[in-house]
């Protein structure tokens, strides 16, 4: 047995002709070579063949009654994509098997055909079918180990961050022991924002980032010194300067835990106002990220609707009118009146304690 003999064991072979002589002596010649072969006599009758039995390759001749090879092309790879094509035609009809071969058949030959041009032709077409066949699989193994590892990166992703953010609120809630006037704050901050973010119709992908942010956006308090974080009377210049550095702080921090994504840009910019005049980088308008304008209105919020040293506590009602002073300057329009609805329906806060709670 030769080498290219043994390139094709068993190649089931579709022989299309209307020429009853040469038909059948193809098929002679190639069921000596070792090729199980079927013969069609049309190519409505190939069509058939094909639908009714799989076969790795088929000799189409170009020109036949009824339905011409070139027809036959496009419909016989409907039926199977894998099917390697050679086009048998005459010398004239070149242009049509160029034509055939840009519908997907592999090849063509001339007649009258020369045996071993032939029997070369069709390891080649065979060959090239199993190379096809073997990249394609090889590309759907890749895409799913892909897909695989992807999802495998993601679920260490979300584990790390749920880790992380537990340690860092651990040490927020550490930090707010110490004043008992901003025990709990951060958590009501969080789920206000997420009432807020909800309200705004953002993806729960985004509202939970903005709870996230908000739960974490005083971490920066951790480099304030205690004694102007507790001062019961109204902070100098100087201290009010220290208290402002903890939205760069609170970045640092987080900085390079970039698995947590814009919750860190949420941390250092929500003390930046509507108007360009709030901090650190005097942003402005919508370049201030969505989910700091939202946490910048849930923290005044809260400030007025909890008993602090210098103001008594306000009504929820109350608080958003003062606040609607702020929408334009300090405040996003739409996210002080997506904070009003929340009031309005009563989608508020989940206090800690009754005695923090400014309403059910």
């Amino acid at each position: 047995m030769t080498a290219t003999e043994q390139t094709t064991p068993q190649a089931r072979v579709l022989v299309v002709d209307d020429e009853d002589s040469f038909r059948e002596a193809l098929a002679r010649f190639l069921e000596k070579s070792g090729f199980a072969v079927t013969e069609a006599a049309s190519g409505m009758q190939a069509l058939t063949e094909l639908k009714r039995e799989r076969f790795e390759l088929i000799l189409l001749d170009l020109r036949m009654p009824g339905m011409s090879g070139s027809d036959v092309v496009s419909e016989a790879l409907d039926i199977d994509p894998d099917l390697a094509i050679l086009m048998l035609s005459g010398a004239s009809d070149a242009t049509s098997a160029a034509i055939c071969m840009q519908r997907g058949a592999f090849d063509y030959l001339t007649k009258p055909i020369e045996l071993s041009n032939l029997r070369n032709a069709i390891d080649r077409a065979l060959r090239r079918r199993d190379t096809f066949i073997q990249n394609r699989e090889i590309s759907s193994w890749l895409k799913e180990e892909l897909a695989a590892r992807t999802k495998e990166l993601e679920r260490e992703r979300q584990k790390l961050q749920q880790i992380t953010i537990a340690t860092l609120e651990a040490l927020i809630n550490a930090l707010e022991a110490k004043d008992p006037y901003v025990i709990g704050h951060s958590a009501r901050v969080a789920a206000l924002s997420a009432t807020i973010a909800h309200e705004l119709e953002l993806s729960d992908d985004q509202i939970e980032m903005v709870r996230t942010g908000a739960r974490l956006h005083d971490i920066g308090k951790i480099g304030i010194r205690e004694s102007v974080l507790t001062k019961q009377g109204p902070l100098t210049p100087e201290e009010y300067d220290h208290v402002k550095d903890h939205v760069t702080i609170g970045y640092q921090i987080l900085a390079p835990l970039t698995h947590l994504g814009p919750i860190i840009s949420y941390v250092r910019s929500h003390h930046e106002h509507w108007d360009g005049n709030g901090y650190p980088d005097g942003l402005s308008g919508e370049s201030i990220p969505v989910g700091a304008r939202i946490i910048c209105a849930a923290e005044i919020f809260d400030a007025l609707t909890t008993t602090r040293p210098y103001q008594e506590k306000l009504q929820p009602e109350a608080a958003c009118e003062r606040m609607r002073l702020l929408a334009g300057n300090v405040l996003d329009p739409d996210v002080m009146d997506a904070l009003s609805a929340a009031v309005e329906r009563r989608k508020t806060l989940v206090f800690l304690s009754d005695e923090q709670n400014g309403f059910h």
